[in-house]
């Protein structure tokens, strides 16, 4: 599936969302310049709209095939897809609109998704419904019949519905809406090919709209369709109800999620190892032929390491030990999202997140933090409140990113898991990260409801909540998702950070001042606060250089311990081990490291991404700080704990 990323989209007024999109257009809008030449008299633009978890994207996929684009809409944060397909020498762009439940606006998505059918820059509208929540998803389609009648009805999962004995009765709901109805299975072409044939056939002049009612009146309304037009056995699958059952129960449910999640970092750590080296070796020889290139073109020895030893060791160690995690992390967590187990997360987190002031909507974004912190703040798009949403986005670096990861696996495998190695060390070492895990979400909820009740005071306004059908993942989809939208933009991001990051690390750590490197002098400077949270100079300090990525910590620490000069790559944890003992490390000290490294400022990337979010340089500040400072009183508060322990 060929995807790319549009690197921008212009000519948005505010008010027109198809600017460039239209009719006979000739600037650069939505679609890009690659497609502007498609938008013209010839062409049919559809919008492609439905609640989440109906199918849409398996719908836009089956119809557009490789010819989808992707980008974000011009002047919002909410990233767009736009496909185009053939039917009888006729052009269709069409549009993939967000998910969204309703188009009251009170959301990002559900703003989006007004404005376009509002502004009328199209020839039609496809609204999705899923066959076996019939009535919730007529609630939408009843809203867009009262904007316009360009419509297509379409039923999807009507596999689904069959297996739960739900039977739609489609021209009867044909009849009562007054358009016309498709049914589809979206792995069955036979069924686009009828969508696509009613899409042809879609009515270019608006007939009699319906008329405006209450939101009151338009559930009334689709109840009383979904009376007439369905019939079922069961709402739900015997299998289904069994493991809601089991899932959501408060016995079972948040065990079960603590256990999911310990095995998907466990999977990760193991599996990370591997392709780690693989990379380290890769770069390692190709450090080796630049530096070759180099003296053949007779380039400066200062200007060869400064390149060489600064810039490109800090970006390959970023590529090297950044990639694996995230390639592994993400396709596990977009296949939790497939199979339908994050909106039951989300479930048995919702009353500890209202009891917060937000919602369980939060527990996803937190869930995404640990992949990324930056994807995370990107994820806190969906929620509904402006408040909620900045909450989320504070307190999601409170979980560590997978950039973190590695730093807490070596620390807990030196100082907890002692001479144990192989699969138990690995099996100690998960178990000592999840329960800073646990702390980071303690810590994430105690935060959420001190925020709700200073500065960002409110109550949750809770969420609907749907427990979708769990569902035979789509792997290609997973891994274009995962890879393209996911691991890539978020690695792109870090490494343009670490470019600048490895130029000053090395001049910091090669230019001297009467025998000492400045970043000695750093270290020095922040001696006292190191001391009095338990960890010293060169670690505060390593954390600070650190923040173009959380992967380069530790080399960092190594690098300033071995007066090396540039980082330092050491796999062999040992090694590590007696490298940090001999500088008087403890297990306080490991402690104290592992609390600093969930619970300190975000890296630049993520920075950068609250920046844009909330386009306000005060949250974007107060999310680099309020971690800091919990993490500082943490540290202390242990500190002086164990200083008193060893008095007594």
């Amino acid at each position: 599936m060929n995807i790319f990323k549009q690197k921008s989209f212009r000519g948005w007024d505010g008010e027109n969302i198809l600017m460039g999109l239209t009719k006979n257009s000739t600037g650069n809008g939505i679609l890009g310049n690659n497609l502007k030449e498609i938008a013209n008299e010839n062409n049919t633009i559809i919008g492609l709209i439905g609640n989440p978890n109906v199918g849409k994207s398996s719908i836009f996929n089956g119809l557009t095939g490789m010819h989808q684009h992707t980008g974000n809409w011009p002047g919002k944060t909410i990233e767009s897809s736009f496909g185009i397909y053939d039917y009888k020498n006729n052009k269709y762009i069409l549009v993939d609109l967000p998910g969204t439940y309703s188009l009251e606006s009170y959301s990002t998505e559900e703003e989006v998704s007004k404005e376009f059918i509002q502004n009328k820059e199209y020839d039609g509208i496809v609204v999705i419904l899923d066959a076996t929540s019939l009535e919730r998803n007529l609630n939408l389609a009843l809203q867009v019949l009262q904007t316009t009648k360009n419509v297509v009805i379409c039923v999807n999962l009507l596999d689904e519905a069959k297996k739960k004995g739900i039977n739609v009765d489609l021209e009867k709901l044909s009849e009562l809406l007054e358009v016309p109805v498709v049914g589809t299975v979206a792995t069955k072409k036979k069924t686009l090919e009828n969508l696509k044939r009613e899409i042809s056939q879609i009515n270019k002049t608006e007939g009699n709209l319906y008329e405006k009612k209450s939101q009151e009146e338009i559930v009334k309304m689709a109840e009383k369709i979904a009376m007439q037009v369905v019939k079922k056995r069961n709402s739900k699958s015997e299998i289904d109800q069994k493991l809601d059952k089991i899932l959501t129960s408060k016995k079972f449910g948040i065990p079960i999620m603590i256990a999911l999640l310990g095995v998907i970092f466990w999977i990760t750590i193991v599996g990370a190892n591997y392709p780690s080296q693989f990379l380290s070796w890769i770069f390692g020889i190709g450090k080796e032929k630049l530096g070759e290139l180099f003296i053949s073109l007779n380039i400066p020895k200062f200007l060869n390491d400064l390149l060489i030893n600064g810039v490109y060791q800090t970006v390959t160690w970023i590529v090297s030990v950044m990639l694996p995690p995230m390639a592994i992390f993400f396709p596990l967590f977009t296949l939790l999202e497939d199979l339908g187990v994050l909106p039951r997360i989300a479930f048995n987190l919702d009353n500890f997140f209202r009891k917060a002031g937000t919602c369980g909507k939060q527990a996803l974004t937190m869930c995404m933090g640990f992949g990324c912190n930056a994807a995370g703040v990107i994820g806190c798009r969906i929620m509904r409140s402006t408040r909620e949403r900045l909450i989320a986005i504070v307190t999601n670096c409170f979980v560590p990113c997978n950039g973190r990861f590695p730093f807490l696996i070596t620390i807990a495998m030196i100082f907890f898991a002692g001479s144990v190695r192989g699969v138990n060390g690995s099996l100690i070492s998960t178990l000592v990260v999840l329960a800073v895990i646990i702390l980071g979400i303690y810590l994430s909820l105690l935060i959420s409801k001190i925020l709700s009740k200073t500065l960002l005071k409110g109550e949750s306004e809770g969420f609907i909540l749907e427990l979708p059908p769990y569902r035979k993942p789509q792997i290609g989809s997973i891994i274009v998702r995962s890879i393209f939208d996911r691991t890539l933009f978020v690695l792109g991001r870090a490494v343009c950070v670490a470019i600048p990051a490895g130029f000053t690390i090395w001049i910091l750590a090669n230019v001297q001042i009467s025998g000492e490197s400045m970043l000695s002098y750093i270290a020095y400077f922040f001696e006292p606060l190191g001391k009095m949270m338990g960890l010293d100079g060169y670690i505060i300090t390593a954390f600070i250089f650190g923040i173009p990525a959380n992967e380069i910590v530790l080399p960092i620490i190594l690098m300033m311990y071995l007066n090396a000069g540039q980082l330092v790559n050491i796999e062999d944890v040992t090694q590590i081990g007696q490298i940090l003992i001999q500088n008087g490390w403890t297990i306080v000290t490991a402690i104290n490291v592992m609390i600093f490294t969930l619970l300190h400022f975000p890296c630049m990337t993520t920075l950068m991404t609250i920046k844009k979010e909330t386009g306000s340089m005060k949250w974007t500040l107060l999310s680099f700080a309020i971690p800091t400072f919990c993490g500082i009183i943490l540290c202390t508060c242990i500190n002086f704990v164990f200083t008193l322990i060893r008095l007594v």
